[in-house]
């Protein structure tokens, strides 16, 4: 605690000591009526200015300098003669009441003049920032700059979002790169060249539909400033450990962002725990859901087994051993006023090491262990991902547009478990090749009416091999083996084909009509096999699955927006037929359910600034093939699992409301997101749970329900020039489940979440950024338990100077349920920067984790077992970085 307290009262010391002078006033005009457009500027006696203000609606104005000396107060506004007086600062925290009264201009002057560059700016649908008013001088890539903006979320993996709703896209210029994965910009992409960030409301993916689709999506694009456009410009920079042992980073960007063509070629090679890419699953498989002409976003492959390569809930950066290597060429070409190309190119190589120590307390019924594990694990993966977009305007309400992708992802996985004394070696072989077709065909016939034609072919394979040194499954084989082996191949085939019609009336509504057909083949093969050293000894009954899945879904979707005064009303239908068939060793069952899912929904705009949306739908869903596999799979080192065997469809209601205050560039808003779903039946597990093994199969269950509850609230205080964010949040569900051949055993969890976060923007050396967060769970079973955890933060940012300044971060963690000896860990990073050349060089010393935290431990509870577990963190190190721009 001494720690975190010698921060804090660091903290607060430079508070304290941060003193300025005030000058205020009121700028009227002879008659004594405030002049709402004038300006006030304060000068040095070399007439540099130090800072400028508006008057407000008053006529009031107030400026502020921590500077001594003599200055020029300058007042001005168009149509009147300006006015100064010349002032003197002798010592800190001197107010100055200053007022003027303007004479009207009788003969034409030279004045001074401000350009006006307001902060946030309003139009329409779009919301554009000034990335300059939001700047602090600390900033390297666009993350760090849209963490600034006021109504942006960015959690600790970089995912953006404005209230509840994650942004489609950032785009440069108008352009997108990365659509989903766009953290490869914001984690990688320097933020000095940008000029403003816009924020798109009602946003279109397709630009034929914008002003058509009632659409609730957002997007950012980043404007650059003009001596960052049609040139090449980049950085490189350059770290290697000079207290540590072989800690390196490597980073460079190279950009030409012209009118025609766009070109994006980044690098980055760091053991450092940095993440350069986000989670790639959003570049290679993006996922819009209830998007026009999006058909196959929801179709991939799932594998079955994996190693335990879990990290604790903290830092990534502290948590991820990694040796990273990652290369990415992207480039966007306007070959005509008709055509567009798109390119990007992927590659990127990693080798992570995992070590953990876990303690495991099983207790069901009358069945109670304790297991130990110690694992040491390395993954080494190697992903090569292509993409090309091709967009043909055919004529000016007709496009044609193609995408086409190839993934190949390889991964070698190892490790050493020490399983209750007992040493495993696992080894897991997995591949991952994807291709992917998508063409869309879009035809606005009308001003309010569109057609779209849309195709897409899906082609993936999941093969796994793993494989272990040792046999522990004395209890479930009779034979004397000594190691086992697991293979699996999934292969998914997709093909589907929809038409959609979107018809805006005159009076706003909006009818939708859809109809397509999809078709997925899934083919599943596992084999698990029982060895003496390499010699087959036999591939146990109920342990293979020889697999064909095929499922057709035909359909037909109506869609109406009805506009009523301050009301839209939204009634849906969605008729499905499905021809489902299951091969499983040579023997076919079938299956040809039909069935409709109903939707209604309300949004009320109250005024401008209260809004609520509500909905609700019944829901069917059909089962997939890993829920109807029939033979069980070996998912872990001592874990199996098996699916229902048959056919299912499996119904559910939810209901949504979402209630937000405020608009942008209010002080204060307000965004409450309510979701309560009940599952009339929903997959359930049946499990033998044993010391040195379970067994699970999953097995329908009756009545399920779910309830979240999350609100933020944003406000802004001026006289401090401080946002405070608060986070409320709590999910509830209980479900059922049959342990150890128990009668259903209901569980019911609870988890909350609560916490603050205040962010400043001031304009001088000093800002700081502070928040806590607290996390309550709980599981009740026949018996409850429930734990708290806190975490607390503290950023620190001095600006001393153009030339020089200092970042600092300080964490706090709090573990309800571990011994107070081991429930309390700290964190310090600091980052100093000196500016050699303004845009060219500059030099940084960074240090991490500087108290060495070495180990850290959490917490869990389950309906089974409750889990202590200590992960390995990045050691401490410091690095001397080089940064050049050119």
């Amino acid at each position: 605690m001494f720690k975190f307290c010698a921060i804090f009262l660091l903290f607060f010391s430079f508070c304290t000591s941060y003193s300025q002078n005030i000058i205020k006033g009121v700028v009227k005009d002879e008659d004594q009526h405030p002049i709402i457009s004038a300006s006030v500027i304060l000068k040095d006696n070399t007439g540099k200015i130090l800072t400028y203000s508006y008057v407000d609606e008053s006529g009031k104005y107030e400026l502020k300098t921590d500077k001594q000396g003599v200055f020029e107060l300058i007042a001005s506004s168009m149509g009147y003669e300006q006015k100064s007086i010349v002032l003197t600062f002798e010592n800190k925290n001197e107010i100055k009441a200053i007022g003027f009264i303007l004479n009207p201009k009788v003969t034409e002057l030279k004045e001074i003049i401000i350009e006006s560059k307001k902060p946030i700016t309003i139009k329409n649908d779009t919301i554009i920032f000034n990335a300059d008013s939001f700047k602090q001088g600390n900033e390297q890539v666009v993350e760090d700059l849209l963490k600034k903006i006021p109504g942006l979320n960015i959690d600790e993996n970089g995912t953006i979002k404005v209230g509840n709703q994650e942004v489609e896209k950032i785009m440069i210029d108008g352009d997108d790169m990365f659509e989903k994965g766009y953290k490869i910009l914001t984690k990688n992409m320097p933020s000095n060249p940008i000029d403003k960030v816009e924020l798109y409301q009602h946003y279109s993916n397709n630009k034929h539909l914008k002003g058509i689709e009632n659409s609730n999506k957002v997007a950012l694009n980043l404007t650059l400033k003009e001596d960052a456009k049609r040139v090449w410009f980049g950085n490189m920079q350059v770290g290697y450990g000079i207290v540590s042992e072989n800690r390196y980073e490597l980073k460079s960007n190279l950009m030409n962002f012209g009118k025609k063509n766009k070109y994006y070629f980044l690098t980055n090679l760091n053991n450092i725990g940095y993440d350069a890419i986000g989670d790639i699953n959003h570049l290679i498989r993006p996922y819009r859901f209830d998007e026009v002409g999006s058909i196959g976003d929801d179709q991939s492959v799932n594998s079955l087994l994996g190693f335990g390569f879990d990290t604790p809930n903290l830092k990534q950066k502290r948590t991820n051993l990694n040796n990273a290597e990652m290369l990415s060429l992207n480039s966007i070409f306007t070959l005509s006023d008709k055509v567009k190309l798109k390119t990007l190119g992927f590659l990127n190589t990693d080798e992570i090491d995992f070590f953990r120590n876990s303690l495991e307390t099983f207790s069901v019924g009358t069945t109670s262990f304790t297991n130990t594990e110690d694992f040491k694990g390395r993954k080494n993966q190697l992903i090569g991902f292509g993409k090309i977009d091709l967009s043909y305007d055919i004529a000016k309400t007709k496009t044609l547009e193609y995408t086409g992708k190839f993934n190949k992802t390889n991964e070698k996985n190892k490790s050493d478990l020490l399983f209750n004394n007992d040493l495993l070696n696992e080894r897991l072989n997995a591949n991952n090749q994807l291709f992917d077709q998508k063409v869309v065909y879009t035809n606005k016939f009308k001003d309010n009416k569109v057609f779209l034609l849309s195709s897409r072919y899906i082609n993936e394979k999941t093969p796994q091999n793993y494989s272990v040194n040792q046999f522990i499954f004395n209890d479930l084989f009779t034979e004397n083996a000594n190691n086992t082996k697991q293979s699996s191949e999934n292969k998914m085939k997709f093909v589907g084909i929809e038409a959609h019609l979107l018809d805006k009336k005159k009076n706003g509504d909006l009818l939708e009509l859809k109809i397509g057909n999809q078709l997925r083949i899934d083919e599943l093969n596992t084999r698990f096999e029982l060895l003496q050293n390499e010699n087959n000894l036999t591939f146990p009954n109920g342990y293979q699955n020889q697999l064909i899945y095929t499922t057709n879904d035909l359909y037909l979707s109506a869609k109406y927006r009805t506009k009523l005064k301050n009301f839209m009303l939204l009634t849906q239908a969605d008729a499905h037929q499905l021809f489902n068939q299951l091969e499983n060793f040579n023997v076919k069952s079938n299956q040809n359910p039909f069935f409709v899912i109903p939707k209604i929904g309300l949004d009320w705009k109250i005024n401008d600034k209260n809004k609520i949306f509500t909905s609700y739908s019944y829901n069917t869903t059909n089962a997939g093939v890993l829920d109807v596999y029939t033979g069980f799979v070996q998912t872990g080192f001592n874990s199996f699992s098996k699916g229902l065997e048959e056919f299912n469809q499996l119904n559910s209601s939810s209901a949504i409301l979402n209630y937000t205050y405020g608009s942008w560039g209010d002080k204060f808003f307000l965004s409450t997101f309510i979701l309560y779903s009940k599952n009339n039946d929903f997959f359930s597990t049946n499990s033998i749970i044993a010391q040195n093994f379970s067994q699970s199969e999953k097995i329908i269950i009756k009545d399920r329900e779910f309830l979240s509850i999350s609100s933020s609230i944003d406000r802004y205080f001026k006289p401090i020039k401080s946002n405070l964010k608060i986070i409320l949040g709590a999910t509830k569900t209980n479900f059922k489940n049959i342990v150890n051949n128990s009668n259903l055993r209901e569980v019911k969890n609870l988890n909350a979440n609560y916490g603050f976060e205040l962010r400043s923007g001031f304009r001088g050396f000093f800002n700081y950024h502070i928040g806590s967060k607290w996390n309550y769970n709980q599981v009740e079973t026949t018996i409850k338990n429930n734990f708290t955890n806190n975490m607390t933060f503290l950023d620190l940012s001095f600006m001393f100077s153009d030339k020089f300044n200092i970042q600092l971060q300080s964490e706090r963690y709090y573990f309800g349920n571990l011994d107070n000896q081991n429930n309390k860990y700290y964190f310090l990073d600091i980052e100093s920067r000196y500016v050699v050349k303004e845009n060219k060089l500059t030099f940084i010393l960074s240090g991490n984790n500087l108290f060495n935290t070495e180990t850290f431990s959490n917490y869990s509870i389950s309906d089974i077992n409750i889990s202590q577990t200590e992960y390995r963190l990045m050691p401490r190190y410091v690095l001397l970085k080089m940064e050049y721009r050119f």
